[in-house]
């Protein structure tokens, strides 16, 4: 197989400091408050191991009260529900081919419009290396993935056992065709991968270049740093996001920031925002399995504490909008301008109100201008890493929705319904 085309981390000419955020007058947090959850899922075999993580919104063509909310959660598959909190349907994850093998793991979900006239949600499958994708008619979801589907990063079982898997998703769509953004599980690469129609309606895919971002960098002090990890690891990258009207890709690494380039995977990277533990020395014990952090040096970021996680864009009329950030590791979100140097906004959390616990470690979001239903402003939904009451020792996970003007009043944000129709 001839190898693909691939960016060398010397040929990325990575400029870090450019970009990065100004912080606001002062440090307030706002706070708001979910107005619909979802059913509790379980990750114990009792629950069907189901562990939330992505949301994604497919808008109805005629009807937006009838759109629903796409999510996945690892091996529990998919859910779907409606604007309510109502689950509509569930997907299961694809079974292990071998009893040594790994099943499916669905990880990220992006819906994509307008694909050979259907629209789509396609999903990885970090357990698999696959995407697997659905047409959506009318809310309801159906498998068109291809059976011949190669797998995204790997070219063997084996290998595909080993971890190093599809992870992050973020869909794009240009004139060339339509295309899913995706991250390599403990690398720090980045594939395009372009869909591809095949026979009998179904939906193929083929890799078409990786970016690889820097796996250590050089601090201001003349020192290398890498972030802690276990060994044979690399700071990988998972919430990703495309701007569609530009063409550019976000795309957090956890423990490092956030990066801005292009969709293509053609430019060099530059890092918007760092996390505060940027620089911050560590030492793995494998007794533990955990870092000891050193002295922090100072050359962190301010607004985003790791892992910096799911990345979503709520786009306004006049071209401008907002890139939102999983805070995941003091439970806020990040809020910078989508456009320009992507400077900071402001941050909030979504605290425990209206009969509802707050969201906490969250994984993926998505933000939408259009009125959904109650949304009437747009929709601003959540994965909640630690869903209460408590029940034992459960790990419990779900998504809480949060109505958009909520965030936009509490930091002085526009609200702009015309903003930005998702089937262009």
């Amino acid at each position: 197989m001839r190898p693909l085309p691939r960016l060398s981390l010397a040929a990325l000419l990575v400029t870090l400091a450019a970009g990065t955020a100004v912080p606001a007058s002062g440090s307030t947090v706002a706070t708001v408050y979910p107005d619909v959850e979802t059913p509790a899922l379980y990750d114990d075999e009792a629950g069907g191991n189901s562990n939330g993580d992505d949301p994604a919104i497919w808008v109805h063509p005629s009807d937006s009260d009838d759109s629903v909310v796409v999510t996945t959660a690892k091996e529990g598959g998919l859910n779907v529900y409606d604007l309510g909190g109502h689950q509509l349907q569930h997907i299961a994850a694809p079974t292990a081919p071998g009893p040594d093998d790994e099943p499916g793991r669905f990880n990220n979900v992006d819906v994509t419009y307008g694909f050979g006239g259907r629209d789509l949600a396609i999903v990885s499958d970090r357990g698999r290396d696959t995407l697997r994708i659905y047409a959506i008619s009318d809310g309801h979801l159906t498998d068109v993935t291809d059976p011949a589907a190669p797998f995204v990063f790997n070219t063997t079982q084996e290998q595909v056992n080993d971890g190093e898997t599809a992870y992050g998703l973020g869909a794009w769509k240009d004139s060339t065709g339509t295309y899913a953004l995706v991250s390599r599980r403990h690398k720090t690469s980045i594939g395009l991968v372009k869909l591809l129609a095949k026979p009998g309606g179904k939906v193929g895919y083929q890799l078409v270049r990786t970016l690889s971002l820097p796996a250590s960098f050089t601090l201001p002090n003349g020192r290398t740093w890498a972030p802690c990890l276990e060994p044979d690891e690399q700071a990988q990258v998972e919430g990703m996001v495309v701007d569609q009207n530009r063409d550019v890709l976000y795309a957090a690494q956890e423990d490092v920031g956030i990066w801005r380039m292009r969709a293509d995977l053609t430019g060099p990277p530059v890092l918007v925002d760092k996390v505060k533990e940027y620089g911050v020395p560590g030492t793995y014990d494998p007794a533990t399995e955990e870092c000891t952090p050193g002295a922090d040096p100072g050359f962190g970021g301010q607004h985003l504490s790791a892992d910096a996680e799911g990345l979503t864009i709520y786009y306004r009329e006049d071209g401008k909008g907002y890139l939102l950030a999983s805070s995941q590791g003091d439970n806020t979100f990040a809020v910078y301008r989508r456009e320009g140097a992507n400077s900071y906004l402001g941050q909030f959390r979504v605290g425990a109100g209206n009969g509802l616990d707050g969201v906490e470690v969250s994984d993926g979001s998505t933000v939408l201008n259009v009125p959904l239903g109650d949304f009437d402003e747009g929709v601003f939904i959540a994965h909640d890493g630690v869903n209460t009451p408590a029940e034992g020792d459960r790990e419990i996970t779900d998504f809480k929705y949060t109505e958009w003007d909520d965030i936009a009043d509490a930091l002085d944000l526009d609200v702009d319904t015309d903003g930005w129709d998702p089937r262009d």
